[in-house]
């Protein structure tokens, strides 16, 4: 589990890996090449488009083994610590956590969601400019966030 303490208050966030990709065609896919020729299974993925480069954002169970592969392979990347937040599968999900957000004055730098095999339920990754009172705002409405481990179980086979 990834926690940070602050303040006697314990915070859980995933590890995101972002890849720094060349803007041309096929590099996404020599990028989950990589990740299927050494048997790293994805959970989640964005994907954003930055003039003459691009970021892959992804969610992986094994991120130490999913950076090394990454860099000996010769890609740039880096760890992103991101909040996942359990959600409701349903319409107005996403809407009622972004406007508790919004409403908190919580600029919101981007986000993507995913589904899991657990039924009615999807997760939500946030990357906001205050972590820690985007998680007392969110736990206040009781919505649960998930750290890396959590989120282990969530997609284990």
């Amino acid at each position: 589990m990834i926690a940070h303490t602050k303040g006697g208050n314990t915070m859980e966030y995933t590890q995101q890996i972002s890849v720094f990709l060349e803007n041309r065609p096929g590099t996404l896919a020599e990028l989950t090449d990589v990740l299927w020729k050494n048997n790293i299974d994805m959970r989640a993925m964005c994907v954003a488009d930055a003039m003459d480069f691009g970021i892959a954002r992804i969610i992986v169970d094994d991120v130490y083994e999913t950076m090394t592969v990454l860099k000996d392979a010769g890609y740039v990347c880096q760890i992103t610590k991101v909040l996942t937040v359990e959600m409701a599968d349903e319409p107005g999900g996403l809407s009622k956590i972004l406007a508790l957000l919004g409403s908190a004055g919580i600029n919101l730098e981007y986000t993507y969601a995913f589904l899991s095999r657990k039924k009615d339920t999807a997760y939500l990754v946030l990357k906001v400019a205050e972590p820690e009172k985007a998680e007392a705002v969110l736990r206040a409405e009781h919505i649960r966030l998930i750290g890396q481990e959590t989120l282990q179980g969530i997609f284990g086979d």
